[in-house]
Protein backbone atom coordinates (compact mmCIF):
# COMPACT_ATOMS: atom_id res chain seq x y z
CA UNK A 1 0.00 0.00 0.00
CA UNK A 2 1.12 3.53 -1.00
CA UNK A 3 -0.15 6.15 1.07
CA UNK A 4 0.39 9.85 0.49
CA UNK A 5 0.33 12.25 3.28
CA UNK A 6 -0.58 15.85 1.64
CA UNK A 7 -1.79 19.50 2.40
CA UNK A 8 -3.23 22.25 0.16
CA UNK A 9 -0.58 24.59 1.58
CA UNK A 10 2.56 24.43 3.98
CA UNK A 11 3.18 24.68 7.53
CA UNK A 12 -0.02 22.59 8.59
CA UNK A 13 1.52 19.55 10.00
CA UNK A 14 2.25 17.32 6.95
CA UNK A 15 5.59 15.82 8.14
CA UNK A 16 4.24 15.52 11.74
CA UNK A 17 1.76 13.41 10.43
CA UNK A 18 3.80 11.65 7.82
CA UNK A 19 6.55 10.99 10.33
CA UNK A 20 4.39 9.88 13.63
CA UNK A 21 2.23 7.38 11.36
CA UNK A 22 5.26 5.57 9.98
CA UNK A 23 6.77 5.38 13.79
CA UNK A 24 4.31 3.73 15.13
CA UNK A 25 3.70 1.54 12.17
CA UNK A 26 7.44 0.35 12.33
CA UNK A 27 6.52 -1.14 15.94
CA UNK A 28 4.39 -4.09 14.11
CA UNK A 29 6.02 -4.34 10.51
CA UNK A 30 8.31 -2.70 8.55
CA UNK A 31 7.54 0.93 6.68
CA UNK A 32 9.17 3.18 3.79
CA UNK A 33 8.84 6.83 4.42
CA UNK A 34 9.17 8.22 1.56
CA UNK A 35 10.20 12.28 1.56
CA UNK A 36 9.12 13.81 -1.69
CA UNK A 37 8.92 17.39 -0.78
CA UNK A 38 12.22 17.38 -2.61
CA UNK A 39 12.67 21.31 -2.31
CA UNK A 40 12.64 21.37 1.25
CA UNK A 41 13.07 17.83 2.57
CA UNK A 42 12.85 17.43 6.88
CA UNK A 43 12.13 13.90 7.26
CA UNK A 44 15.86 13.37 8.27
CA UNK A 45 15.44 16.09 10.93
CA UNK A 46 13.24 13.35 12.88
CA UNK A 47 15.02 10.36 11.12
CA UNK A 48 18.66 11.38 11.69
CA UNK A 49 21.38 8.43 10.70
CA UNK A 50 23.79 8.49 8.12
CA UNK A 51 22.93 8.42 4.53
CA UNK A 52 23.48 6.45 1.05
CA UNK A 53 22.45 8.39 -1.82
CA UNK A 54 22.62 8.14 -5.39
CA UNK A 55 22.24 10.97 -7.82
CA UNK A 56 19.04 11.89 -10.07
CA UNK A 57 20.12 12.29 -13.37
CA UNK A 58 18.23 13.77 -16.79
CA UNK A 59 18.84 14.28 -20.44
CA UNK A 60 19.55 17.63 -22.05
CA UNK A 61 20.35 18.25 -25.67
CA UNK A 62 24.01 19.07 -26.91
CA UNK A 63 24.17 20.62 -29.80
CA UNK A 64 26.66 20.93 -32.81
CA UNK A 65 26.87 24.14 -33.91
CA UNK A 66 28.60 22.94 -37.33
CA UNK A 67 26.29 20.66 -38.13
CA UNK A 68 23.24 23.25 -36.80
CA UNK A 69 21.62 24.80 -40.22
CA UNK A 70 19.27 26.70 -37.70
CA UNK A 71 15.98 25.25 -39.31
CA UNK A 72 14.17 25.87 -36.09
CA UNK A 73 12.71 22.59 -36.02
CA UNK A 74 13.65 21.81 -32.70
CA UNK A 75 12.68 24.93 -31.17
CA UNK A 76 9.11 24.32 -32.90
CA UNK A 77 9.00 20.76 -30.83
CA UNK A 78 10.16 21.94 -27.77
CA UNK A 79 6.60 22.69 -26.17
CA UNK A 80 8.83 24.27 -22.57
CA UNK A 81 10.77 26.67 -24.64
CA UNK A 82 14.23 25.59 -23.40
CA UNK A 83 15.27 26.47 -27.16
CA UNK A 84 15.20 29.50 -29.43
CA UNK A 85 16.89 29.27 -32.40
CA UNK A 86 17.79 32.62 -34.01
CA UNK A 87 18.90 33.15 -37.81
CA UNK A 88 22.56 32.91 -36.90
CA UNK A 89 22.67 31.24 -33.73
CA UNK A 90 20.76 29.50 -30.94
CA UNK A 91 19.92 29.49 -27.27
CA UNK A 92 19.08 26.90 -24.93
CA UNK A 93 17.61 27.21 -21.22
CA UNK A 94 18.43 23.80 -19.50
CA UNK A 95 16.82 24.61 -16.53
CA UNK A 96 13.43 24.59 -18.83
CA UNK A 97 14.35 21.08 -20.36
CA UNK A 98 11.91 18.44 -19.42
CA UNK A 99 14.58 15.66 -20.66
CA UNK A 100 11.84 14.39 -23.50
CA UNK A 101 14.66 13.72 -25.69
CA UNK A 102 12.12 14.80 -29.14
CA UNK A 103 14.58 17.76 -30.14
CA UNK A 104 17.23 14.71 -30.91
CA UNK A 105 14.10 12.70 -32.88
CA UNK A 106 13.34 15.81 -35.07
CA UNK A 107 16.94 17.75 -36.06
CA UNK A 108 17.22 16.54 -39.66
CA UNK A 109 21.23 17.01 -39.71
CA UNK A 110 21.68 15.12 -36.34
CA UNK A 111 22.49 18.17 -34.87
CA UNK A 112 21.73 16.77 -31.23
CA UNK A 113 22.63 14.22 -28.53
CA UNK A 114 21.56 13.73 -25.38
CA UNK A 115 23.78 13.81 -22.39
CA UNK A 116 23.28 13.27 -18.43
CA UNK A 117 23.08 16.78 -16.26
CA UNK A 118 22.11 16.05 -12.37
CA UNK A 119 19.27 17.05 -10.50
CA UNK A 120 19.92 16.20 -7.14
CA UNK A 121 20.27 13.06 -5.33
CA UNK A 122 17.85 10.29 -3.51
CA UNK A 123 19.01 9.83 0.10
CA UNK A 124 19.08 6.03 1.88
CA UNK A 125 18.99 5.39 5.64
CA UNK A 126 17.41 3.44 8.34
CA UNK A 127 17.35 5.96 10.97
CA UNK A 128 15.11 2.98 13.28
CA UNK A 129 14.36 -0.36 13.34
CA UNK A 130 11.50 -0.87 11.19
CA UNK A 131 11.92 2.78 9.19
CA UNK A 132 13.50 2.83 5.85
CA UNK A 133 13.62 6.69 5.17
CA UNK A 134 14.17 7.52 1.19
CA UNK A 135 14.96 11.31 0.78
CA UNK A 136 14.13 12.97 -2.40
CA UNK A 137 16.53 16.16 -2.90
CA UNK A 138 16.78 18.60 -5.44
CA UNK A 139 19.77 20.86 -6.40
CA UNK A 140 19.45 24.46 -5.25
CA UNK A 141 18.32 26.32 -8.80
CA UNK A 142 16.26 23.69 -10.26
CA UNK A 143 13.05 24.01 -11.25
CA UNK A 144 12.19 20.46 -12.45
CA UNK A 145 11.18 18.66 -8.99
CA UNK A 146 8.61 15.87 -10.44
CA UNK A 147 11.76 14.46 -11.51
CA UNK A 148 13.23 13.91 -8.28
CA UNK A 149 9.91 12.77 -7.04
CA UNK A 150 9.85 9.79 -9.82
CA UNK A 151 12.90 8.43 -9.08
CA UNK A 152 12.18 8.60 -5.41
CA UNK A 153 9.22 6.94 -5.77
CA UNK A 154 10.91 4.35 -7.87
CA UNK A 155 13.29 2.83 -5.21
CA UNK A 156 9.99 2.39 -2.79
CA UNK A 157 8.88 -0.03 -5.67
CA UNK A 158 7.69 -3.21 -4.08
CA UNK A 159 7.56 -2.39 -0.61
CA UNK A 160 4.27 -3.27 1.06
CA UNK A 161 3.87 -0.25 3.31
CA UNK A 162 4.80 3.18 1.96
CA UNK A 163 4.17 6.65 3.30
CA UNK A 164 4.66 9.38 1.12
CA UNK A 165 5.54 13.07 2.59
CA UNK A 166 4.41 14.97 -0.17
CA UNK A 167 4.81 18.53 -1.32
CA UNK A 168 2.85 21.16 -0.39
CA UNK A 169 0.47 23.07 -3.00
CA UNK A 170 -1.70 20.95 -5.74
CA UNK A 171 0.54 21.79 -9.15
CA UNK A 172 2.73 19.18 -10.39
CA UNK A 173 4.70 17.59 -7.77
CA UNK A 174 1.05 16.70 -5.69
CA UNK A 175 0.48 15.40 -9.05
CA UNK A 176 3.43 13.34 -9.60
CA UNK A 177 3.34 11.96 -5.46
CA UNK A 178 -0.15 11.49 -5.49
CA UNK A 179 -0.73 9.65 -9.37
CA UNK A 180 -1.24 5.98 -8.46
CA UNK A 181 -1.52 5.98 -5.13
CA UNK A 182 -3.75 3.69 -2.90
CA UNK A 183 -4.75 6.21 -0.26
CA UNK A 184 -4.48 10.07 0.83
CA UNK A 185 -4.71 11.67 4.07
CA UNK A 186 -5.23 15.64 4.05
CA UNK A 187 -3.48 17.49 6.82
CA UNK A 188 -5.05 20.73 7.70
CA UNK A 189 -5.99 23.48 10.07
CA UNK A 190 -9.35 24.83 10.79
CA UNK A 191 -9.75 28.33 9.50
CA UNK A 192 -10.60 30.01 6.52
CA UNK A 193 -7.18 29.58 4.53
CA UNK A 194 -6.88 25.70 5.39
CA UNK A 195 -10.99 24.82 4.11
CA UNK A 196 -9.75 26.98 1.27
CA UNK A 197 -6.47 25.14 -0.02
CA UNK A 198 -7.90 21.91 1.23
CA UNK A 199 -10.84 22.28 -1.17
CA UNK A 200 -8.38 22.61 -3.89
CA UNK A 201 -5.99 19.12 -2.82
CA UNK A 202 -9.09 17.43 -2.38
CA UNK A 203 -10.09 18.15 -5.60
CA UNK A 204 -6.90 16.84 -7.22
CA UNK A 205 -7.09 13.96 -5.50
CA UNK A 206 -10.86 13.45 -6.62
CA UNK A 207 -9.28 14.16 -10.22
CA UNK A 208 -6.76 11.10 -10.01
CA UNK A 209 -8.96 8.48 -8.35
CA UNK A 210 -7.28 8.52 -5.18
CA UNK A 211 -9.39 8.01 -1.67
CA UNK A 212 -9.25 10.65 0.93
CA UNK A 213 -9.87 11.38 4.47
CA UNK A 214 -8.50 14.44 6.67
CA UNK A 215 -6.28 15.25 9.52
CA UNK A 216 -7.52 18.67 11.41
CA UNK A 217 -3.99 19.82 12.84
CA UNK A 218 -4.21 22.28 15.84
CA UNK A 219 -7.65 22.49 16.88
CA UNK A 220 -9.05 24.22 19.63
CA UNK A 221 -12.53 22.34 19.27
CA UNK A 222 -13.72 24.79 17.31
CA UNK A 223 -13.29 22.64 13.65
CA UNK A 224 -17.16 23.36 12.28
CA UNK A 225 -15.17 25.10 9.24
CA UNK A 226 -13.24 22.05 7.94
CA UNK A 227 -16.07 19.54 8.81
CA UNK A 228 -19.11 21.12 7.15
CA UNK A 229 -16.81 20.98 4.35
CA UNK A 230 -15.64 17.49 4.91
CA UNK A 231 -19.45 16.72 5.51
CA UNK A 232 -20.42 18.16 2.04
CA UNK A 233 -17.45 16.39 -0.23
CA UNK A 234 -18.09 12.73 1.82
CA UNK A 235 -14.48 12.86 3.45
CA UNK A 236 -13.88 11.37 6.39
CA UNK A 237 -11.96 13.13 9.21
CA UNK A 238 -9.59 10.56 10.85
CA UNK A 239 -8.47 12.39 13.57
CA UNK A 240 -8.21 15.51 15.50
CA UNK A 241 -5.21 17.08 16.95
CA UNK A 242 -5.42 19.42 19.72
CA UNK A 243 -3.30 22.53 19.62
CA UNK A 244 -0.92 22.18 22.60
CA UNK A 245 2.24 23.44 23.13
CA UNK A 246 3.62 20.60 24.34
CA UNK A 247 3.20 18.43 21.03
CA UNK A 248 4.64 21.94 19.20
CA UNK A 249 7.81 21.82 21.56
CA UNK A 250 8.18 18.29 20.76
CA UNK A 251 7.61 18.68 16.99
CA UNK A 252 9.64 21.91 16.71
CA UNK A 253 12.35 19.96 18.56
CA UNK A 254 12.86 17.00 15.93
CA UNK A 255 11.16 14.55 18.48
CA UNK A 256 8.49 12.52 17.53
CA UNK A 257 5.37 13.21 19.42
CA UNK A 258 4.54 9.46 19.59
CA UNK A 259 7.38 8.40 21.62
CA UNK A 260 6.49 10.60 24.63
CA UNK A 261 2.45 10.57 24.57
CA UNK A 262 1.04 7.01 24.50
CA UNK A 263 -2.21 9.02 24.09
CA UNK A 264 -1.49 10.13 20.42
CA UNK A 265 0.47 6.87 19.74
CA UNK A 266 -2.76 4.99 19.73
CA UNK A 267 -5.05 7.45 17.81
CA UNK A 268 -2.05 7.36 15.43
CA UNK A 269 -2.59 3.35 15.32
CA UNK A 270 -5.86 3.92 14.52
CA UNK A 271 -5.16 6.46 11.89
CA UNK A 272 -3.52 3.67 10.39
CA UNK A 273 -6.33 0.95 10.63
CA UNK A 274 -8.65 3.53 9.42
CA UNK A 275 -6.27 4.55 5.92
CA UNK A 276 -6.06 0.89 5.49
CA UNK A 277 -9.92 0.84 5.52
CA UNK A 278 -10.34 3.32 3.27
CA UNK A 279 -7.93 1.78 0.58
CA UNK A 280 -9.72 -1.54 0.69
CA UNK A 281 -5.97 -2.75 2.18
CA UNK A 282 -5.98 -5.35 5.35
Amino acid sequence: MRLVVASGKGGTGKTLVAANLAAVISLEREVVLADCDVEEPNLHLFFPAGEKTLPVMTDVPVFDSSRCTHCGKCADFCQYGAIVVLKERFMFFPEMCHGCGGCELVCPEGAIILQKRPLGHVAFSRPRPGVILISGVMNEREVMSPHVIRETLNYTSGHPVVICDAPPGTACPLVETLEGADACIFVTEPTPFGRHDLALAAGVAEVLGVPAGVVINRSMGEDEIILDFCRSRNLPVFMTIPFDRGIAETANGGQLVTDGMPELSAQFKELFGKVCYLAGVK
